[in-house]
Parts: structure tokens; sequence; C-alpha cells
């Protein structure tokens, strides 16, 4: 080791340490200076005093010889003691004051090394702080990296998807023309074997007729060959149920048909054409052909989906893709806006009242159905258990039960006072919109197929075809006629009585605007009124058979639904467009 470099070293230690004292010594004596300019103030103060005084005892003050020098002298001793207990008075002002500038002074002293200590600690956490910013910025940064990776494995995914959802669309579509032409083919072949067995029965009752017939006299009966062959083709089976999906006509079987569904037994007797049904509606005599429009309005704040009066007539709901039902009051002509009923968090497809006008249904794309009281604008009950949305819900007769349709391709009966499904019937095919009557539930579908299901069981007892994909149906007030509303822009009517007759309803210039375009019937039964997407609604005369009435001008996009008061009084039409237009012939 080396002695001198170590002295030379400690002596440069020394003289920083001097320096720093110095230093430390001259800012004492700065700041302590600053605080005692008071002091040095009174103190010269109390200097010049002093030499005021000395000033007063010199010789040039003293009084002559000859004067009396007693009572001076008192007096000057006197004003001597006034000045010098005025000065130690101030003195023991100054001192206190000092003591006081001390005290604050080791206050600040105290509070500034407070303040290094906090500042020492906050140089700490902000290098703290700087490195967990660092450390954060790191892992942003390696999350943004995976952040984009599933990004891109997202949109491939999605991609995939879509591909996948067309490819399952032209799959199921491939299996409905499968299907049409299957049945096509068996219908084909169906007629030949009709038509080949009525020829073998016309050639077997020629040759029956041809034929020459012994009577015994002595036997008590005779039979004859045409009797045997009459015998042989009554027994060939029962019919079956259509004689083609082609046909425009169509007959039932002996052990079931819709009149027997739609229409009250009373005993073993038949039922007459005449016999009422289990809920007649006698409310409107004849309905008024809209001819003007009375209103027309921004109901929602998107498109509107459905639009049902209550069977009063004197309120109207509306559902839109906005996930609300609206309620309007209907007087002298007019829309009130009375309530909005929320709760959905998806677009409402279908209204409904119930007949004692207290309740309302609605259907909605989250996969359920909802019911709300209109005094009350949360949903009283909510029915969920479709996986899919839900396209149409109608009460049935019976005031505890719902019927709801999906395109989950199922058809579920719900008990409202356990919010439970307690029958459930599933199809080959999604329902567009359902309608109830007494004893059963028809749905339309995308199949082409409008079904009758039992209402006590959810099974399906029955099918018709239809020209198109079924979009709405509707009965009317007398439930013997059922209104289909097809995508090939027909309108179909079938009498539910006899023979099921079908009448055709076309227009030049109609079109159906979607998958739920809604039609109705007049409660008089005597019209029909449907919206096309020109924006125009049309109206056709039942027993002519042709258009009565278009009434353009007022909507701007595709009417979704039309829907005509029970009083025949009014019509309303809604649009994807928000708006609604109230008609009359007022």
């Amino acid at each position: 080791m080396d002695p001198g470099g170590a002295s030379r070293r400690s002596g440069g230690s020394a003289e920083r340490w001097r320096g720093h004292i110095l230093r430390q010594l001259q800012h004492r004596d700065r700041v302590q200076s600053a605080m005692f300019q008071d002091l040095i103030r009174f103190y010269t103060r109390l200097l010049e005093k002093t030499c005021l005084t000395k000033g007063l005892l010199s010789p040039a003050h003293r009084p002559p010889s000859g004067a009396s020098n007693r009572p001076s002298l008192q007096q000057q001793n006197s004003n001597l003691k006034t000045t010098t207990g005025e000065l130690a008075y101030k003195v023991l002002e100054l001192q206190q004051q000092i003591r006081i500038e001390e005290r604050v002074l080791q206050e600040q002293r105290t509070r500034l090394q407070a303040e290094e200590r906090r500042l020492a600690a906050a140089a700490d956490a902000k290098r703290t702080l700087r490195e967990q910013v660092e450390r954060v910025g790191e892992e942003n940064r390696t999350l943004k990296t995976a952040y984009d990776a599933l990004l891109q494995r997202q949109r491939e995914a999605e991609s995939n998807l879509r591909a996948e959802k067309e490819k399952q669309e032209r799959i199921l579509e491939d299996m409905m023309q499968q299907k049409k032409q299957a049945a096509a083919r068996m219908n084909h072949r169906n007629e030949r074997r009709s038509r080949a067995r009525q020829a073998t029965v016309q050639k077997e009752l020629q040759t029956a007729a041809r034929s020459t017939v012994v009577v015994d006299s002595s036997s008590s009966d005779a039979t004859s060959p045409r009797d045997g062959d009459q015998d042989k083709s009554a027994g060939r089976g029962p019919t079956r149920l259509f004689r083609s999906a082609s046909s425009p006509r169509f007959f039932f079987s002996s052990r079931f048909s819709i009149r027997e569904m739609f229409e009250k037994k009373r005993g073993h007797s038949v039922h007459s054409r005449e016999e009422d049904l289990p809920y007649p509606v006698g409310i409107c005599l004849s309905a008024r052909v809209p001819a003007r429009p009375l209103q027309v309005l921004e109901a929602h704040e998107q498109g509107i989906n459905a639009a049902r009066f209550s069977f009063g007539s004197d309120l109207l709901a509306t559902g839109g893709t906005d996930r609300v039902i609206k309620l309007w009051d209907v007087r002298a002509g007019s829309l009130t806006h009375r309530a909005t009923l929320d709760g959905s968090t998806e677009g409402i497809t279908c209204v409904e009242f119930d007949p004692t006008g207290r309740r309302i249904l609605g259907a909605s794309h989250n996969k359920s159905a909802l019911l709300w009281f209109l005094d009350d604008s949360v949903p009283k009950v909510t029915l969920t258990g479709h996986s899919r949305k839900v396209t149409a819900a109608r009460f049935t007769c019976a005031p505890h039960q719902v019927v709801t349709g999906s395109t989950d391709r199922t058809v579920r009966l719900w008990d409202l006072t356990r919010a439970a499904c307690v029958q459930q019937g599933e199809v080959a095919s999604f329902c567009s919109d359902l309608v109830c009557s007494e004893s059963s539930i028809i749905s339309g579908h995308f199949d082409c197929k409008i079904r009758v299901w039992d209402l006590r069981t959810v099974s399906c007892v029955q099918e018709l075809p239809s020209p198109g994909r079924v979009t709405s149906l509707d009965l009317s007030s007398d439930r013997r006629q059922l209104l289909s509303c097809c995508r090939d822009d027909c309108l179909q009517l079938l009498d539910l009585r006899w023979s099921n007759d079908r009448m055709c309803f076309r227009a030049d210039g109609f079109k159906c605007g979607g998958d739920s375009n809604k039609a109705v019937i007049s409660p008089d039964g005597c019209y029909l009124a449907a919206g096309s997407v020109d924006g125009a609604v049309y109206v056709w005369n039942v027993s002519k058979g042709n258009l009565e009435t278009r009434l353009p001008d007022q909507h701007s996009s595709s009417i979704t639904a039309v829907s005509w008061s029970l009083s025949g009084e009014y019509v309303v039409s809604v649009d994807r467009s928000r708006r609604a237009v109230l008609w009359s012939d007022i």
C-alpha cells in the first residue's frame, strides 16, 4: 500500500468536508441575518438612545455653577431611570421575539427535514413506478402481439363460419328441393296407381255388366258378380289424404278432418253449417275499406315488425327492432302514445293482446317470449327455452296457456302460471307464424307447408300444401277461414268448414317483402289486406276475387305488417323505416 496516496486522499476528503462546512455556515449566516434584521434594527435604536443619554450627562449640558444643582440632578436621575426602564422592557421584548424566532426556525428545520425525507421517498417511488411502467409496457406489447394473432384467427374463423353457413344453407336448399322432387314423384306414382285402379275397376264393372245372371227361384237370395266386384273394390283400403300436392282442391279422409278440429261437436249429431263456433265474435257487421290516411307518424326509432289492435279496437300495439313495444290510444281517427313496454334485449317479432285486453304477449329475437300487463312496463313473465329466435307467440283459448313458434323447428305450449313448457312439437322446417283455435294450432313453415296440431298433445295431425314459403297466418273472426301469405307473392284463403276450398289472390305490383310479412283478414271476412315492397297497401275483395283498392304514397320502404281493427273502422300499416300509417274511409 502507498501511505502517501492514502494521506493525500484523506487530505482531499478533509478539504471537501471543510468546504462543505464553510458553505453550510455561510448559508446559516445568511438565513439568520435575514431572520434577525428586526433585532439588529431595535439594537441600533437602543444604541442611539444610549448615546442620547450619555449626551445628557456631558459637561456641555450641565447647568451653570451659580444655579442650584440638587433639583436638576434629581430630574436627570428620574429621566435616566425612565429611559433605562424603557430600554430594559424593550430588551425583554426583543429577547422574547428572539426565542419565538428560534422556535419558528426550529420548526422550519424540522419540516424541511421531513420534506427532504418525503422527497427521497417520492424519488424512490418514482423510480419504482418507472420500472413498473417499463414492465407494463413490455407486457402490453406482448399482449398486443397476442391480440393481433387472436384477431387474425377470429377473422379466419368468421370467414370459415360464413362459408359453413352458406354451405349449410345450400345443403338445406338442396334437401328441400330433393324433398319437393320426391313428393312430386310420389304424387305422380300415386296418380298413376289411382288411374290404374280406376281403369281396373271400370273394366271389371263393364265385364260384370256384360255377363248374364242366372237366378234360382228356389233360392232365397241371389248373388251377382257385380256385388262381389263391389265388395272387392270396397275392400281395397282407405283412400289417401290428398289427390295431389299440385291439385287446387284436396279432400280429407273420414278418420280426421279440419272441420272436426275447428267446430264443436254436440252429441252424435252431424255439425251443421250454421252452428256457432265456441268463441263467436260479433263485433263487426261490415268492415270499411280504407281510402285515405288519417295519420302518419314515426312510431319507433328503428324498423317496425308487428302491429296489432286490441279486441276493443281502442288500443294499438307496435313492436320493432328497437326492442320495445309501444302502445297507442286510438281516438277520433288519431294515434296517441300511451306507454312503452321494454325488457327485451333484441327486436320484437310479434305482438298479441289477450281477449281481456289487460295483457300483451310479444315474441323476440332473443329466443324468448315475454308477457306484460298494460299498466306495467316491465315484463311479468319471460318464457325461455327456444334455441333460436321466436317468430310467433299467441294466446290459446285457455287464459293461462300460450303457444310459441320458432326458427329452431319447434312449436311449444307454455303454462303461464309456472312459466314452463308443458308440451313441445318438432317439425322439419322453420315456423314463421301460427294461430290458435279452441282445440288446434295451425302453423306456417318455410317448407311450403301449413301444419295442424292437436292442442292437447302438440302433435301434428295434418299437413296442408302451400304455393310458397309461408310468411304469416290469420284466422277470420268466425274461425272458418284461414289466410296465408306466401313468398311467391300470393295470398291464399282456405275454407276450413267443408271441402277446404282454396282461393289465391294476386295483383300486379304486389310483392311480398320478407319472410315475416304479415297479412290480415277484415273482421267481417269480406276483404284481405297486405303490404308490398313498393310501400303500398293492397286490399282484395273476397267475394269478387279481385283487387278492391291500392293505397300508395305513404310508405317509403317495404311494409312489414298490416292490422285491421275488430270494429272494422281502421287499418294500420307499418314498415321497415319506423313509419306507421292509420287508414280509414272517413
